[in-house]
């Protein structure tokens, strides 16, 4: 804390200019950059002078010594993007992946991990290996209710005790105090699917508690069970029990049974805004989503208890008629075998099931479950409505979310793709409100008190981008190509990013949303 004030005592006194320029010196100076600061302001130029891992001053002056000068003439000065929605905490663990480099060639400085229910399974171990390895970006966590949930009742396809959903509030307990953002479902999969309505209020309170937000793959996004305004209602009607804010993981409109959709969805978020709950979600810019094969066709009871369980039922004839006509109205919903294309490891991937089911000469279905069988990789499902995706990408609660994973391009692009959609193609909204949803919105939604904006006393997550060059280079085909247009970046004060290339840098932190230290 005697830190941050000396920092703050700095900042003022070289915004005052109280000092000649040749007395004052930076870490970092970054000159003649057009600076959009995280908010909706129009952007302005200006010069940002950095001490240690924050912002000491906006508006520096040009000629102040600094150990490091960057030249961002021609070039946007922009927060570094919070990525509410990833699967990268196996990356972040990992010796060879820890650096998180395609998360920083897109702008990214600081991804949430544990969603979809999954929460940290090792997280004091998982916490450990970030810490004492170093890692590129910062990463912010999630209690996970599905990892909650089978930690104290296995897979099992049931209402808890009264023993056990204590259990389960002790949990969440547990990863509140550990720094967690809040609590995160995943109500479409195995177990979460199998939780009620107030099973998930009640956990959700524990997490309020400590002023936190509930997060959730909704239960159904498309028309599986309950209908995707079922479940948008379901998640509102969580955060107005259980008081506390909901953000709507990767919404979308999923599926030809609910093409047209978001108008009706976007009036439940508005109305829920209206009374006071506060309702807001992420959203990528590509018309595929991604999943498991098993998850996209095979019906729910079919995967309870266990995968031996799941294959059991697959192989059982007295279930075959039944398990084959839900598959194949799931199949229906994603748009038919030529719309779901695997990403994952695989020898099919790379093929759709349509190709997949033509090489094995049987049909789609039964191709489907020879690939499950095999190991169930993940898939691309090219299923959504360019028209539903336009009406959620220009509400003002809607921020950029990669959902990053394994074969999907999003995971390298989505923000350059977003941009180039959004703002330079279909022209949406402008690059201020691109830079805010990817910043300040998040930074403002999930209490980042300390990042999210170019402000004197914040962390000094900052990145140089070249416009005209911010491009996605990732596709289908080659879903790891990095991003360009990044021309420099700091993290918490030190260069991840210089003249285009990754210096080797590991500057990143464990978010610990209990004990932040802001501005007041």
């Amino acid at each position: 804390m005697l830190r941050l004030v000396l920092l703050l005592v700095v900042a003022g006194s070289l915004t005052a200019c109280s000092q000649p320029a040749e007395e004052i010196r930076f870490d970092v100076l970054i000159v003649d950059g057009t600076v959009y600061d995280g908010s909706m302001s129009e952007p302005r130029r200006t010069n940002i002078g950095v001490v240690a891992e924050r912002i000491a001053s906006i508006g520096a002056p040009a000629d102040a010594a600094a150990d490091l000068v960057i030249d961002a003439a021609g070039r946007v000065v922009v927060p570094g993007f919070i990525d509410p929605h990833t699967h990268t905490a196996e990356d972040l663990a990992s010796p060879e992946r820890k650096a998180n480099v395609n998360f920083l060639t897109q702008g990214v400085a600081t991804v949430f991990v544990g969603v979809d229910g999954g929460g940290l399974p090792d997280r004091g171990d998982a916490i450990t290996a970030m810490q004492s390895q170093g890692i590129g970006t910062n990463v912010a966590f999630y209690a996970g209710h599905a990892e909650i949930r089978r930690r104290v009742m296995g897979l099992e396809n049931r209402a808890p005790t009264e023993e056990e959903l204590q259990r389960m509030r002790e949990h969440v307990a547990d990863e509140m105090r550990a720094g967690a953002l809040g609590l995160s479902t995943g109500l479409f999969y195995t177990p979460g699917n199998y939780a009620t309505t107030e099973e998930v209020i009640e956990l959700a309170k524990v997490a309020a508690g400590y002023g936190g937000v509930y997060d959730s793959h909704l239960r159904d996004e498309a028309s599986y069970t309950i209908g995707l305004q079922g479940a948008v209602r379901e998640a509102i009607r969580i955060g107005e029990e259980a008081d506390i804010a909901v953000h709507i993981a990767h919404i979308k409109a999923l599926g030809r049974s609910v093409w047209g959709q978001s108008g009706d969805v976007i009036a439940l978020v508005a109305a829920a805004n209206e009374r006071g709950v506060e309702v807001t979600a992420d959203q990528y810019p590509y018309r595929a989503s991604g999943t498991s094969l098993a998850s996209s066709l095979i019906p729910r009871w079919a995967m309870a208890d266990s995968r031996e369980a799941m294959l059991g039922r697959l192989a059982n004839p007295d279930l075959e008629d039944r398990l084959r006509e839900e598959m194949d109205a799931n199949l229906w919903r994603r748009g038919g075998a030529e719309s779901l294309l695997i990403t994952g490891e695989s020898g099919w991937r790379g093929m759709t099931l349509e190709e997949i089911a033509a090489e094995m000469g049987v049909e789609p279905l039964d191709a489907a479950i020879e690939v499950v069988r095999e190991g169930d990789p993940s898939v691309a499902s090219f299923n959504m409505n360019p028209d539903d995706m336009s009406a959620f990408a220009i509400q003002p609660w809607v921020m950029t979310g990669s959902d990053g994973s394994g074969g999907h391009p999003r995971k390298y692009g989505t923000y350059p793709q977003a941009y180039r959609d959004f703002v330079r193609e279909q022209a949406l909204f402008s690059t201020s409100r691109f830079v805010h949803r990817s910043s300040g919105l998040p930074a403002d939604t999930f209490g980042l008190c300390d990042r999210g904006y170019l402000e004197e006393g914040r962390r000094a997550d900052i990145v140089v981008i070249d416009l005209d060059n911010f491009v996605p280079l990732a596709d289908f085909e080659n879903p790891t190509e990095l991003s360009t247009g990044v021309t420099d970046m700091l993290v918490n004060g030190q260069a991840v990013i210089a003249n285009g290339e990754y210096t080797g840098a590991l500057p990143g932190v464990v978010v610990d949303r209990q004990h932040l230290e802001c501005n007041d």
